[in-house]
Formats: C-alpha cells, sequence, structure tokens
C-alpha cells in the first residue's frame, strides 16, 4: 500500500481486471478507475475487415459482422474469433455461413424466421420455425438475449427510422417495417 500511496516518480502502475470486485478495498481506494465501454459491432468489423484486407484474407462482410457481434463489444474476443474462423476456412474467404456455423450463432436465420412468422401472425409457421430451431439444440439463453436485442432493435427503428445505421440487419430493417408496434 505503501508504494502505491508514494510510488517513486518513474513508476506508473496500470491494474486492468474484468471483475473491479475481488479487488481489495483498500488498494481501489488508492486507484483511479477507468470503466470502459464494450465497442460497437461497427467498430469491431470495421476493424477486422482492415486486418483481413492486410493480411490479404478474402471475407464477406456479413462474415466479419458476425465475429463482431459474438466478440461482445470486446475487441480482444473479435481478434481471437477472427483467427479461429481463419484457421476453420482453411485458406479460404471467410463467408457468412461457415462462420456462422463455427460461432455456433446459425441460428441467428432461425431467431428472424421465428420474427417473420410472429409478424405474420402464422401459427403453423411458427411451430415449423421452432422445431426447425429445436433440431439444432440452441442455447436457450443466449436465443432469448438475441430476441430481446432484436425487438428492441425493430422498436427503435419503428419509433426513430433515421436510427437506421449499417450494423442493422436488412431482415431486421424489413422485420421493423412489417410488425406493428403493439406487436413489437
Amino acid at each position: 500500500l505503501k508504494t502505491l500511496e508514494e510510488p517513486p516518480s518513474h513508476v506508473k502502475f496500470i491494474l486492468a481486471t474484468t471483475d473491479p470486485q475481488k479487488v481489495p478495498v483498500t488498494v481501489l481506494s488508492r486507484c483511479l478507475q477507468f470503466n470502459l465501454k464494450r465497442l460497437p459491432v461497427v467498430v469491431i468489423r470495421d476493424q477486422l475487415a482492415k486486418v483481413l484486407d492486410n493480411e490479404g484474407v478474402g471475407y464477406e462482410l456479413a462474415a466479419a459482422t458476425e465475429i463482431a457481434r459474438s466478440a461482445d463489444g470486446s475487441m480482444r474476443d473479435g481478434l481471437s474469433l477472427l483467427d479461429q474462423a481463419i484457421a476453420f476456412a482453411g485458406g479460404e474467404a471467410l463467408k457468412r455461413e461457415p462462420v456462422a456455423e463455427m460461432l455456433g450463432t446459425g441460428s441467428r436465420q432461425m431467431l428472424v424466421e421465428l420474427l417473420q412468422a410472429l409478424a405474420k401472425s402464422d401459427g403453423a409457421l411458427m411451430l415449423a420455425a421452432l422445431r426447425k430451431l429445436e433440431s439444432q439444440s440452441p442455447d436457450y439463453a443466449s436465443l432469448l438475449n438475441d430476441v430481446a436485442a432484436s425487438l428492441q432493435r425493430i422498436a427503435v427503428l419503428q419509433l426513430l427510422p433515421d436510427a437506421r445505421d449499417d450494423d442493422d440487419d436488412a431482415d431486421i430493417v424489413a422485420l421493423a417495417a412489417e410488425m406493428t408496434v403493439e406487436d413489437v
């Protein structure tokens, strides 16, 4: 603690943690805290695209977007996933479907199918989409988060059409026009 309170002038301490609750209060009280925000998907995607361009790896922008979404706001995780995707592709260009398969996010298209069935109030289509989804044994907690995030984005697009950005899926934009505000 003495070193933290009166460090030599040439010393700078930087403590980075993802779990600040585990740092003793005596240490925290002697530190400045900076809480870093999650990076937006579009920022991560653009950086991944730069890396792919610099490395001469072909890619679909949709594949980079899938990786950026899975990174969940972390550039480090995005770069790790990108490295895995490049290895998974085996020298081929990165395409959305194989990347989604690798990440386990293939259920995203099924999520769109579910929301489309809901928008059409088509029970048979909804049941077929649910059966198809169930056959893939998805992570339901993650799927529910994706449903909530998609519905939230649809609601924003319905109320604020100018809020549309490059990060929005065309399917989500279409659903915003198709669904009623009450259904959302």
